[in-house]
């Protein structure tokens, strides 16, 4: 359950910055962080595309593929109603 915790706070830190900083060295700064953080936990996929090549490559069990993909996608809708809530969007 801890990995699926890390990649849901992972994803919305991540799209959280992408959204309403949306400057490539903070983006490459959130990503930096979220993997250094959670990477040795959940892997750090961070993106389901980046979680269904993982799976493919067979570094993820195919098992933990669709609750990573879930959380992942929970994550960045929880990423957009924080930056309307609280920031200001980028574009």
């Amino acid at each position: 359950m801890q990995k699926y915790v890390v990649e849901f706070l992972g994803t919305v830190f991540f799209l959280y910055v992408i959204l309403v900083i949306g400057k490539p060295l903070a983006i490459g700064l959130a990503l930096f962080i979220a993997i250094y953080i959670g990477g040795k936990i959940s892997g750090g996929h961070f993106n389901p595309a980046v979680t269904v090549m993982m799976t493919s490559a067979g570094k993820l069990p195919m098992k933990d593929m669709f609750p990573y993909i879930i959380v992942q996608i929970a994550g960045g809708l929880t990423a957009i109603a924080l930056s309307r809530r609280f920031g200001r969007r980028s574009f």
